[in-house]
């Protein structure tokens, strides 16, 4: 029999090598007019990992254990939403504390206390995946970068909005307030963590009143160099003044004439 031609090689498809640099869905790839069948499966899965950090609860016994091996003390709040089908149907009511949790933190509070230098929320918002993977790791490296501040107790809070952090700031006479609240997740990342900066935190500031860093995660932004720029911002509002749009993230820039970078 006459030798056949071995058949042509199909060229390397260059779209293949930006997938090492980033979970995007790209160079997905074809089979005739559709997507292919793994491409398929690929998108119900992170679909129902989506869904699924929604509405998985906030572990708040593990993350009580996790501050308190780390020396830290915790006071519980619940916003005025009273389970997850509410909270996801009325965003006020995850933006004001329920009457128990404003008891909880008069009682917190002590007549003529001094002010706390800044309070930390860990909420669930809308991926408790979030909060429950990296909140705590990300508040021990922010705390070893202000060895000086007075902190208030650590507040575990359930069904939370961000603005939530205002009335809990106020009540817990805190010059400043910063909530690590998990942010809606995406088709590739279910698990990022929000950072939301206030200063002088009262009922009523707006979103322009706050300073956000976002994607705080292993595959996005870092715990260290998220901890850096929270330190940078928590600062700079107190030598301003306020936070929001009139304090910027310089911290990348104010990095690079440090000695040695």
């Amino acid at each position: 029999m006459p030798n056949r031609p071995a058949p042509p090689e199909h060229p390397a498809d260059p779209w293949q090598r930006l997938r090492q640099f980033t979970r995007a869905r790209v160079a997905i790839g074809r089979t005739g007019h559709a997507q292919t069948t793994e491409t398929v499966l690929a998108f119900g899965l992170a679909h129902a990992q989506a869904r699924d950090a929604v509405h998985l609860p906030l572990d708040t016994q593990a993350i009580d254990a996790a501050l308190q091996d780390a020396g830290l003390d915790t006071v519980h709040v619940h916003s005025a939403a009273q389970d997850r089908d509410q909270y996801l149907r009325r965003p006020d009511l995850g933006r004001r504390l329920d009457d128990d949790s404003r008891a909880a933190l008069a009682a917190d509070t002590g007549a003529g206390a001094q002010p706390f230098d800044v309070v930390f929320v860990i909420a669930d918002g809308l991926s408790a995946l979030a909060a429950q993977r990296h909140a705590v790791p990300l508040l021990q490296a922010v705390l070893a970068r202000l060895p000086t501040w007075r902190t208030g107790p650590v507040v575990v809070a359930r069904q939370a909005r961000v603005a939530l952090g205002d009335e809990i700031g106020e009540r817990l006479q805190a010059r400043q307030v910063v909530m690590l609240i998990g942010e809606r997740p995406g088709l590739s990342s279910p698990d990022s963590l929000g950072i939301y900066l206030t200063y002088d935190p009262r009922v009523g500031r707006t979103d322009a009143q706050r300073n956000c860093i976002s994607n705080v995660r292993p595959e996005g932004l870092p715990y260290a160099q998220a901890a850096d720029r929270l330190a940078f911002l928590l600062r700079g509002a107190v030598a301003l003044g306020r936070s929001g749009v009139d304090l910027k993230d310089d911290s990348a820039a104010s990095a690079a004439t440090l000695p040695g970078a």
